[in-house]
């Protein structure tokens, strides 16, 4: 979303409201049913301005541990200090880059940086649950399901002589 500062710069307005959808980027193995809904605001304190941005993300995807289905809503609260071109310097803005968002011709677009926050804080790895036991390697029946009878230890086949050894000893 492109916004019209010209308002703001000029002392007008001190708060301005913000609420529009955002297209994210697609990420692998994971589904976006809708838009981000976005939310917000622009403050204005004597020069000072500073963007609040509140984005809700509807996602589908898999389990990483026992491929169950998950679905959640990701939030995402993004802040960050709006700045006109020219009233900071090429260093500072390189610094402190993702602390800024920068005026441009009397406009400010927010999506660029929005979505690139949405796409490094989105969880690389979904859960059903943070506890889930995954599945059961040897036979893949999810663990939270219940004991699928699968020998819980396995003799090293390199030991296994060893073994047939000791159970000759005890007869």
């Amino acid at each position: 979303m492109v916004l019209n500062m010209g308002p703001m710069l000029r002392g007008e307005i001190t708060r301005m409201e913000i609420a529009y959808e955002l297209t994210p980027e697609p990420i692998l193995d994971v589904v976006f049913p809708e838009n981000a809904k976005v939310e917000g605001y622009i403050t204005d304190d004597a020069g000072y301005m500073r963007l609040y941005l509140t984005a809700k993300l509807p996602y589908r995807g898999q389990c990483a541990r026992c491929l169950d289905a998950v679905e959640g809503v990701f939030t995402l609260e993004f802040e960050r200090t709006v700045a006109a071109e020219g009233s900071i310097t090429p260093e500072q803005l390189e610094e402190n880059e993702d602390s800024y968002a920068m005026i441009q011709d009397g406009k400010l677009d927010v999506d660029e940086a929005l979505r690139e926050e949405l796409l490094v804080c989105f969880p690389m790895r979904l859960l059903c649950d943070e506890d889930c036991p995954g599945l059961c390697p040897k036979c893949g029946k999810p663990k939270k399901d219940g004991d699928c009878g699968c020998p819980q230890k396995e003799i090293d086949p390199r030991l296994a002589v060893l073994k047939n050894w000791l159970d000759k000893e005890q007869k």
